[in-house]
């Protein structure tokens, strides 16, 4: 099976090792895996932040990039949303690109839904002997609707103590721009989260959009708090290293 990576900025820029973990998931399954250079941000920020002219150009980039992919796969829901939820609205006066988005949407799946759905994998095999909880992204439960594939993964890791998060829908405060433009607002969500992450006692905090991470892990870092912040790809191909050496 023949997947492209789609990156997404936060992760090439700031989390490479994110990428890199996805990969190595996906050749555990037997994927071939490639890389389209010419990708570059989904145009989100743009879009958010009513520059729509704009955001269709960076979108009219990144369709080019994997016009010829058979499947698109990212570890981030909230770049994989603005593809699935965006696009052919942003193309609807262009019915050539309206038609090539959808093709783009129709092949594009955030890394727990391809895992679960299209590769049919719910246990990988893995084993991670912590306590952990997990954080839902906004954009992947709502925009995509990936609420039960992250913890169906989780759920079969062998020796994970998966403990429930209080308040779980609610927004860390990221929301990418959102963080710029209302910081004290931003601040008070995350500094929420973060006490009800202290709550459940885990030792690892795990996720599925390094948007979220990043925030919640700077919240945890400044509050001195020892919780290990970790993208759902990252555990899972720790978790099946620890067991292969079994």
């Amino acid at each position: 099976m023949r997947v492209s990576l789609f990156i997404t900025c936060l992760a090439d820029q700031m989390y490479p090792h994110v990428g890199e973990s996805v990969v190595r998931v996906l050749h555990r399954f037997g994927c071939e895996v490639d890389f389209p250079e010419t990708q570059t941000c989904c145009g989100q920020p743009a879009f958010n932040s009513g520059y729509q002219d704009e955001a269709r150009e960076v979108a009219r980039n990144l369709i080019r990039a994997f016009e010829h992919s058979d499947y698109v796969v990212s570890p981030s829901g909230s770049c994989t949303g603005m593809i699935a939820h965006y696009y052919p609205d942003l193309f609807r006066q262009e019915p050539e690109w309206a038609e090539k988005a959808r093709r783009l949407v129709a092949k594009t799946y955030e890394f727990t839904q391809f895992l679960v759905h299209v590769l049919g994998v719910k246990d990988v095999g893995a084993e991670f002997g912590h306590k952990v909880t997990y954080h839902p992204s906004c954009h992947a439960s709502r925009l995509l609707g990936v609420k039960e594939e992250p913890i169906e993964l989780l759920g079969r890791v062998r020796g994970l103590e998966l403990a429930d998060l209080p308040r779980k829908e609610d927004c860390c405060g990221f929301g990418g721009t959102f963080a710029v433009k209302m910081a004290d607002m931003s601040e008070a969500m995350v500094c929420e989260k973060a006490a009800n992450i202290c709550e459940t006692g885990a030792e690892v905090l795990v996720g599925t959009d390094m948007g979220c991470l990043m925030n919640i892990e700077g919240r945890l870092n400044k509050e001195g708090k020892p919780i290990r912040v970790m993208h759902l790809a990252q555990l899972l191909e720790e978790g099946m290293d620890r067991h292969g050496k079994q």
